[in-house]
């Protein structure tokens, strides 16, 4: 035999090796997972809490906390001649972007008009 062959020999029964040791480890591993199914199988099975109708949380109008534009369109209402920006500002205490944001939003939604630059009235 030339030495390729005995190495080609060699190498097939290692792997011949391997493969039998592989089959007793899978053999092991379903003797293993019989015998958890079969302990499982004997326990009692566990009873489900009946199921709970879920409640939906409804807030009072009383709890229900303002929001931002409902905050400056509030600002807005109590001023029959119009509200300038700084005047929002100090009464809400919220940044110049953000009560620019906000009067945009409601005007877009129609609930606030400019009577002339920077001072707004309630549609």
């Amino acid at each position: 035999m030339t030495e390729l062959e005995k190495l080609i020999k060699t190498v097939a029964d290692g792997l011949k090796l391997m493969a039998q040791g592989v089959e007793k480890l899978a053999e092991k591993v379903d003797d293993i997972g019989k015998s958890m199914s079969e302990e499982n199988s004997n326990a009692k099975p566990k009873r489900k809490a009946p199921a709970k109708p879920k409640k939906k949380a409804v807030k009072p109008a009383a709890m229900k906390s303002a929001t931002a534009a409902d905050t400056v369109l509030g600002v807005i209402k109590r001023h029959k001649n119009g509200v300038d920006t700084a005047t929002i500002m100090e009464k809400t205490g919220y940044e110049r972007k953000k009560v620019s944001n906000i009067v945009f939003k409601l005007k877009k939604q129609g609930k606030v008009k400019s009577e002339k630059k920077g001072v707004y009235v309630k549609v």
